[in-house]
């Protein structure tokens, strides 16, 4: 791919370009280069500055319309050995259900914890910059205040709007938007889609989680079964 180098208002300019590029080539993050000269102008490009101080912008596929359409929900992998340990923490300290953050963070990042996307949101559970400051998150790429702040978040919702299509839409599209909509699911696209892609993975974690504790019950019904008849 060519380098881009764009100057700060031209941004949204480059990543449509870089949208619509990386879109043809794969179906894979999109990684944009940003740094900022000695007049103080911030550029952009598609491959890495050389001999330049720079940072990473990851910006995410869902934000691809193509390539989210093009994923089987139902049947795309779990992932199911990242940050486990967070997520117990957060679910316990938040009183949500590990499946259903494993579910958010697998819909927003893919568990991705530098993920940064279009709109500014951050790490995991793509957090905005509003969000962090709410819930004393000083560093959105940690993986331990991002999933924190993310299950504050989600418990708010919860505590907020008793429908799971209403509080997820509310994570997607903010409270402002449920609101206007008289407490229901915003007719936009992107929203409906993020509901239904949510429910569908947070059903498929609960089944996972239920089957794996399934097994262990079992298998300590077997070792306790053996060491009796001896």
């Amino acid at each position: 791919m060519p380098l881009l180098r764009l100057t700060h208002n031209r941004l949204i300019w480059c990543l449509l370009l870089l949208f619509m590029s990386q879109l043809a080539v794969a179906s894979k993050n999109m990684k944009v280069y940003k740094h900022v000269d000695k007049q103080g102008i911030i550029h952009y490009s598609s491959k890495k500055p050389a001999g330049k101080s720079y940072s990473i912008l990851n910006v995410r596929c869902p934000e691809c319309r193509a390539w989210r359409n093009s994923i089987n929900w139902n049947t795309t992998p779990l992932i199911e050995n990242k940050f486990n340990l967070e997520i117990a923490s957060a679910a316990r300290k938040h009183n949500i259900k590990e499946s259903l953050l494993k579910a958010v963070i697998h819909a927003e990042s893919a568990f991705k914890p530098k993920a940064v996307s279009s709109a500014g949101a951050q790490g995991l559970m793509q957090l905005m910059p509003l969000t962090q400051q709410t819930y004393q998150v000083s560093n959105p790429f940690d993986p331990l205040q991002n999933i924190n702040g993310g299950a504050a978040y989600l418990r708010h919702l919860q505590n907020t709007y008793s429908s799971m299509d209403v509080y997820l839409a509310a994570y997607n599209s903010g409270e402002t938007a449920v609101e206007r909509y008289g407490r229901t699911i915003p007719p936009f696209p992107e929203t409906q889609e993020y509901v239904r892609r949510v429910k569908i993975l947070y059903a498929r974690y609960q089944r996972s989680a239920q089957q794996a504790a399934a097994t262990g019950r079992n298998s300590n019904s077997t070792t306790f079964s053996s060491a009796s008849s001896r």
